[in-house]
């Protein structure tokens, strides 16, 4: 009779592990599919930004070294193979197409460009699109965590190598930038 009540508790057992750990498999593949979506926005950014670079050109002659920056963040951002470098190397691109858009402020003629204003809109598109797939891509990454960080499948994930992920955020320094005062000019 024992020996029945411990073979149930032991299949009992097994039956939870197997469930905790297909939970924490599902949650992953969860993560990693949102940053697919993330990857296909990238892809369509990264594609821009060569046209954009071309149409500015021509109007920005001399501020070559925002196009050069923006050129090889963005070379950077396609070699990068793991989602960590993907994040980090996204940042930099990010911060590189800020620093674009202050130097654009200079060039009216440039800013009135229709050809411009197209590229300008589809990038503003893309972004908002990446915007709305990072935060799908954080929630996977948090429910991911709370599963790896909560108790009993801490356990688990402990046995089979899993362990928190990295959010998708601004970067250290975006998060500076975005914590200062818009600057208005009437």
């Amino acid at each position: 009779m024992s020996f029945l009540v411990i073979l149930i508790i032991l299949v009992v057992l097994a039956f939870i592990v197997i469930g905790l750990y297909n939970r924490l498999v599902k949650l992953r593949n969860n993560r990693e599919n949102a940053f697919a979506d993330i990857d296909v926005q990238l892809k369509q950014r990264h594609d821009l930004i060569p046209q954009l670079v071309e149409a500015v050109k021509a109007y920005m002659k001399h501020e070559s070294s925002v196009l050069i920056e923006i050129t090889n963040a963005r070379n950077n951002a396609m070699k990068a193979q793991s989602i960590n470098e993907k994040i980090e190397a996204e940042n930099q691109l990010s911060s590189a197409l800020q620093g674009l858009k202050v130097a654009v402020e200079a060039y009216p003629d440039l800013k009135a460009s229709q050809n411009f204003i197209q590229l300008q809109n589809e990038i503003a598109d893309i972004e908002n699109k990446l915007a709305a797939a990072r935060r799908f891509f954080n929630s996977a990454t948090r429910e991911i965590n709370n599963a790896v960080e909560t108790f009993p499948s801490n356990i688990i994930a402990g046995m089979f190598n899993f362990k928190r992920e990295p959010m998708f955020d601004l970067g250290p320094e975006e998060r500076a930038k975005s914590e200062e005062a818009p600057k208005l000019n009437f």
